[in-house]
């Protein structure tokens, strides 16, 4: 008969897992740094407090739909208009939770409510790679990634906002360059994948030409449609098993 296994055994394989995770986030934290200071001194630039900046950091947890947010939120705008902007921005989240959520089918409610909320773009890459892979998504390696970075990622937007007024031009420094660089890093990893090419193409063509004629937010959401329906016409059907 198989033994049962002991509660520290258990907890000794969660805090390995952590770990493990932990140490995948270590190279993002330093990676979106940058980003995360930029937006507490943009933040302060634009009106807001500390304490909204950090606020907000924490509650939206979404670098870009947050740059878009600020840039909104001191214009004469309606807040439907604001918030229609920003799922735009975000409706690749809506794709990253239905391809993760095959990955954290045994987490509980909460388990799955927690996993979502700091599901952000490394978070989704890093959780597909290491399912490819055939390696156990569990919880507490879920958690181990995210936590540290999204506890960095407030506590930037709090020393953006403090000294980021120190940087007087971001933009002379290449400071906006960050955001489509860490993109394409992130596309960059995927590579290997199965007719990636044509995909990114077709997403970054359509993406090129919305933001030509329909404008910046709607870009992101036409780019990934046009993606998704390219990658939806190469795939292969699956062939039946023969009984």
């Amino acid at each position: 008969m198989d033994q049962p296994v002991s509660a520290e055994i258990v907890e000794r394989g969660m805090r390995a897992d952590f770990l493990e995770g932990a140490r995948k986030g270590l190279p993002l934290i330093v990676a979106i740094a940058p980003f995360g200071l930029l937006f507490g001194a943009v933040a302060i630039d634009n009106g807001f407090t500390m304490p909204e900046a950090v606020l907000m950091s924490a509650a939206l947890y979404a670098g870009a739909s947050q740059m878009v947010g600020l840039e909104l939120f001191g214009q004469k705008i309606a807040p439907w208009m604001i918030v229609l902007s920003i799922f735009a921005v975000n409706f690749r989240h809506v794709l990253y939770s239905a391809a993760v959520g095959r990955r954290i089918r045994h987490f509980t409610f909460w388990q799955k409510m927690a996993a979502f909320f700091v599901l952000v773009d490394p978070q989704y890459a890093e959780t597909e790679k290491r399912g490819e892979a055939g390696l156990p998504v569990t919880f507490a390696w879920y958690m181990g990634l995210a936590l540290p970075v999204y506890l960095m990622w407030v506590l930037e937007a709090f020393v953006g906002s403090m000294f980021g007024n120190l940087i007087t031009n971001p933009h002379a420094i290449g400071l906006d360059v960050i955001l489509p660089v860490y993109f394409l890093g992130l596309v960059m990893s995927f590579r290997s994948r199965q007719h990636w090419l044509p995909v990114v193409i077709a997403s970054g063509a359509a993406s090129v030409l919305a933001y030509k004629t329909v404008g910046s937010p709607w870009h992101v959401s036409f780019g990934a449609i046009a993606g998704i329906l390219v990658a939806a016409i190469l795939a292969k059907p699956e062939k039946p098993e023969a009984k």
